[in-house]
């Protein structure tokens, strides 16, 4: 229901009554104050991220998430490092002689490595369009399953996000081949 059509309707309710009515004015102002200021919130936090939300099966929440959650770029040395520290990298089982490799290690914060896993999902499965990054994860898909394909895309989404960040670039849905 629209603001509009929602104080028309609370006036209608309360228009026999002068003592609802003296009171309900008042808390029509000041809804009518919240939800401007609640737009005015929504639009600054979303040009907060929105080069972020260019990488494809990233949204507003994800974005959001990774600008608390990664809060100052500068304290990786480099992107690569952005994956580990959400967990997102294998463990190792080593012992004597044997040194095999494990499932992720699940340090950092769980929220972030949900969030990241849950955009490479929606890449993977959801989205439609193809982007050199979407073939690059189903090529692994292909060799060692889609589970792993998902990790290995969620860690390199955190390394993407972190690179668009710092360098203030956007996501480039096509390789550029260059020539020297």
């Amino acid at each position: 229901m629209g603001t509009v059509k929602f104080e028309a309707r609370i006036k209608e309710l309360v228009e026999g009554l002068p003592d609802l009515a003296e009171l309900a004015e008042p808390l029509l102002i000041v809804r009518r104050t919240l939800r401007e200021q609640i737009s005015i919130l929504h639009r600054r936090l979303l040009a907060v991220v929105r080069r972020l939300m260019t990488v494809p099966g990233v949204g507003p929440v994800v974005a959001l998430t990774y600008r608390a959650t990664v809060d100052v770029p500068a304290r990786f040395r480099n992107s690569k490092v952005v994956g580990t520290v959400f967990g997102l990298t294998p463990s190792r089982y080593q012992s004597d002689e044997i040194n095999r490799p494990g499932a992720i290690s699940k340090c950092g914060d769980e929220m972030m490595r949900a969030m990241l896993y849950e955009a490479a999902h929606i890449m993977l499965v959801r989205l439609a369009k193809w982007s050199w990054l979407k073939a690059w994860a189903m090529k692994i898909a292909k060799h060692r399953g889609m589970k792993k394909a998902i990790v290995a895309l969620a860690r390199r989404l955190a390394v993407i996000m972190h690179r668009i960040w710092v360098d203030g670039t956007e996501f480039r849905w096509t390789r550029e081949v260059t020539t020297a």
